[in-house]
């Protein structure tokens, strides 16, 4: 084509199909109307020209980026690769034979190296212009991924064929526009037309087919009646989608279309878009949900009364669960989702249900005692803050949790396949929805609380700044839980995966002894958990810890001793690696070589003993399906952004991000400099110049440790600024030297527009369950094998996992500023001067 006709290029294309037809000369000029004579003869000759039989044979080996087969057509044998046979077959289809206008299309598809060689010289070409924007404009485009909605996709009725024929539409006023047809269904069509059409969407089209009528016998005086369901601007032109309309129907041309389209799929090739949109998604949620921090809670409504029902348990999120169990293994989770808090959360818009809940244990008589509150629970009274805060940040077990609150439907339980029941008894059974049993168990549930563990212990120790009086520790009394009320109902469920790579902490509450650097002085204390493979221990001292790190601590379980006969556990040799500021909180890890074997022993036998439980529950279901039904549910209902990163040699880069339906802050941060349907992350790698970047190098720890890795990020947000290096000013907190340098980073923020805070979670990922994605990556390949290799490829190239939790709030709580202050800076604008509040007020 010559370069005075690209620019028409949207009218040839239009063109094309009607090329032999007698009306040729009629729609071309309905079509470019509006151009010169002289142009427009110009543009009939190039049509008549791509038309021309042709009888040059196609090979593409070592032209194209792509493998090339052997493809016979019509006697004549050609080498092209699945995207060229793809272009080859569908240009035959416009033109009704093999002509220049196919030949010339296959050598210029996409992955040619010509024009992929041509793109580059006149991208360089630009770039020499304006060097700096190309540097720019490439760093920003490396952290953009598109947005994937988990589980949400488009299920067909019938299969949808790729099918390019000239077609006429008439409205109910006989008003008439010629069009191209896209694709086709024994249900719907979609029609490309020019973009200055008139029709308007809900109205009834009458649709002839003008490019079957000379091989087919086709009414050629009534058309086939449909609806117009949709209409898509794209370039210069508009996408009608319609509906067969079934107050009128047509069972002549049904069976036509149905024997057409089962003779010709092959040929013409099934239309797989929301078939690899499903693939997609369910890729991300394989990723996604054995990995999530976030602990789903499903609420049942009774009697206007909110009932935690079920408890989705994954790999990481467990040690919620664990730590809301008492010493007889009871959950005690409904000491947290109080009827209280969750009707104070129902109270709320659903894009700010959200409260923090502070919690610690007391052991007493190898009894767990539970105590929480809630922030609104502590400005009751000021006295309140103060001591639970101040003395609760001083155990071993002070936890901070985020529970939000958001609407479910018990039917997003049911993801059907993408695929029809048309294609086979296996996809009609796989189609077929949860049985009346299972969902007799979902149908009181209304409401999804997510419960994440958001402690730090840059912000524990934060909190043991706030001072209190001891004679007011009785008011602690208020925030205790009954022991003497029935444990919780809630049903833990197992999640099922394939694999088991992440490892987490383990709940272990009892009493201990402690020597240290050989000293013959016991002190007492509590053990709180123990850390994979028995190598780390925190434990809580009765008094403060007067040595120092790197020192050498023996323990004794006095408890254990008595059960576990088969080994010493009275002598067990650890290495001191944290103490907090008051010194009565330890961090410890396992001597390495023959000293700490003994500990490491013991301990690894009582995690595999642990596993093995796990193991057995998760085979088990009450009522088969319950696991998957509730996952479903989970993955449509997720309330924070979370993405997913390949590797691309020795960098990380978002590959695909799920967006929540809450943490709106978040959301603006990562839309606000991106183009619709993606986002851009670039503000999580700032810091990628530095000796150490926390997500790049943070994934390499993952590995080593196996263990998630957990940090905050602070943001100051000005939203006015056009540039996003201006406007997002990001920081990780332990970049820090200390907390007066935070709280002025937070006023800062706060005055120049809005603060953030991001408790940002990064773990690896496990490999993905097959049995959920084979039938449909079949599907793909049966029509498209080079986009299910592609799609293949993609899903074996994730391997990390970043989930963010909007934690603005808790440490604006922290760090002491006044509640006008944390309501004023939900707002996208500058606060006014915000108040900090002493500590030792």
């Amino acid at each position: 084509m010559s370069q005075d006709l690209k620019q028409y290029a949207d009218i040839i294309e239009q063109l094309k199909p009607m090329v032999n037809e007698p009306e040729f000369n009629q729609v071309l000029l309905q079509t470019a109307s509006d151009v010169p004579k002289e142009k427009r003869f110009l543009i009939k000759m190039e049509v008549k020209r791509l038309a021309k039989p042709c009888m040059r044979t196609i090979d593409l080996r070592g032209h194209v980026d792509g493998k090339c087969n052997k493809y016979v057509h019509e006697g004549r044998s050609h080498y092209m690769d699945d995207v060229a046979i793809s272009k080859f077959e569908e240009q035959l289809r416009v033109f009704g034979r093999y002509t220049y206008g196919v030949y010339e299309a296959v050598q210029n598809t996409e992955n040619n190296f010509r024009l992929m060689r041509q793109k580059e010289l006149a991208q360089e070409r630009v770039d020499k212009e304006n060097p700096e924007l190309k540097r720019r404009s490439a760093v920003l485009e490396q952290f953009k991924a598109p947005t994937v909605n988990l589980l949400d996709y488009r299920q067909r009725n019938a299969e949808r064929m790729n099918f390019a024929v000239a077609v006429e539409l008439f409205n109910s006023t006989n008003q008439s526009v010629r069009g191209l047809s896209v694709d086709i269904s024994l249900e719907g069509l979609q029609v490309k037309i020019s973009k200055d059409a008139f029709f308007e969407k809900g109205e009834t089209l009458f649709i002839f087919f003008r490019g079957l009528e000379s091989e087919f016998a086709m009414d050629k005086k009534n058309g086939i009646a449909y609806k117009l369901v949709k209409i898509v601007t794209k370039n210069d032109a508009h996408y009608l989608a319609l509906q067969r309309y079934k107050e009128k129907p047509s069972p002549t041309f049904d069976k036509f279309l149905e024997n057409f389209i089962h003779g010709n799929k092959r040929r013409y090739k099934v239309n797989m878009s929301n078939t690899i949109e499903a693939i997609t998604s369910k890729i991300c949620e394989q990723y996604f949900s054995p990995r999530s921090p976030t602990l789903p809670v499903y609420i049942d409504v009774i009697n206007k009364t909110l009932v935690p029902r079920f408890a989705m348990v994954n790999e990481v999120n467990r040690e919620t669960v664990q730590y809301w169990r008492d010493e007889d293994d009871n959950c005690r989770l409904h000491f947290l989702l109080t009827q209280e808090r969750l009707s104070r959360l129902l109270q709320k818009p659903e894009s700010i249900r959200e409260i923090f809940v502070f919690s610690f244990t007391h052991l007493q008589n190898e009894k767990v005692y539970f105590y929480s509150a809630s922030y609104e629970e502590l400005l009751q009274k000021d006295i309140l803050t103060r001591v639970f805060l101040g003395f609760g940040s001083k155990k071993a077990s002070w936890r901070v949790f985020k529970v939000t609150l958001t609407d479910m439907e018990p039917e997003q339980a049911h993801i059907p396949l993408s695929i029809p029941d048309s294609v086979g008894n296996k996809v009609k059974k796989l189609n077929t929805p949860p049985s009346a049993r299972l969902m007799s168990k979902l149908k009181n549930l209304r409401f999804l609380a997510h419960v994440t563990d958001v402690t730090s212990i840059a912000g524990q120790e934060t909190y043991n700044e706030f001072q209190f009086n001891r004679e007011n520790l009785s008011h602690l009394r208020n925030f205790g839980h009954p022991r003497n009320r029935a444990p919780s109902n809630v049903q833990v469920v197992r999640f099922k995966y394939e694999e088991q790579r992440i490892e987490s902490r383990y709940q272990l509450r009892t009493q201990i002894e402690a020597r240290f650097n050989d000293e013959q002085v016991v002190h007492k204390g509590i053990s709180e958990d123990i850390s994979v493979h028995g190598l780390g221990l925190r434990v809580e001292l009765s008094k403060e810890y007067k040595g120092s790190l790197e020192g050498r601590a023996e323990v004794a379980f006095p408890r254990l001793q008595e059960i576990a006969t088969s080994f010493d556990v009275m002598h067990l040799q650890y290495d001191i690696i944290y103490h907090n500021v008051d010194k009565n909180i330890l961090h410890l890890k396992a001597v390495p070589g023959e000293e700490g074997k003994s500990a490491r022993h013991f301990f690894d036998e009582l995690i595999k003993k642990n596993k093995a439980n796990l193991k057995v529950d998760n085979d088990e279901e009450e009522v088969p399906g319950m696991g998957q039904a509730l996952r479903c549910i989970n993955a449509r209902n997720a309330t924070s952004l979370s993405f997913l990163m390949s590797r691309e040699g020795a960098r990380y880069s978002p590959q695909a991000c799920m967006i929540g339906k809450q943490d709106e802050r978040i959301t603006t941060l990562s839309t606000q400099y991106s183009e619709r349907g993606q986002v851009n992350l670039e503000f999580l790698f700032r810091d990628r110049k530095q000796d150490s970047p926390f997500l790049q190098s943070g994934i390499k720890a993952v590995k080593l440790e196996n263990m998630p890795l957990r940090q905050e990020l602070f943001i100051s947000f000005d939203a006015s600024q056009k540039e996003p290096r201006m406007a997002i000013i990001p920081r990780y907190s332990y970049k820090f030297e200390n907390d007066e340098q935070r709280r002025a980073f937070i006023r800062e923020a706060m005055v120049r527009g809005q603060f953030v805070a991001i408790h940002v979670m990064l773990t690896t990922t496990g490999k993905p369950d097959m049995t959920m994605l084979q039938t449909e990556i079949n599907y793909v390949t049966m029509y498209a094998m080079h986009r299910a290799r592609e799609l293949e490829k993609t899903m074996w190239s994730i391997a990390a996992c970043s989930h963010l939790i909007d934690v603005t709030d808790e440490v604006l709580i922290r760090y002491g500023f006044a509640m006008e202050d944390i309501t004023a800076n939900r707002m996208l604008k500058s606060a006014p001067q915000p108040r900090v509040i002493a500590n030792n007020a």
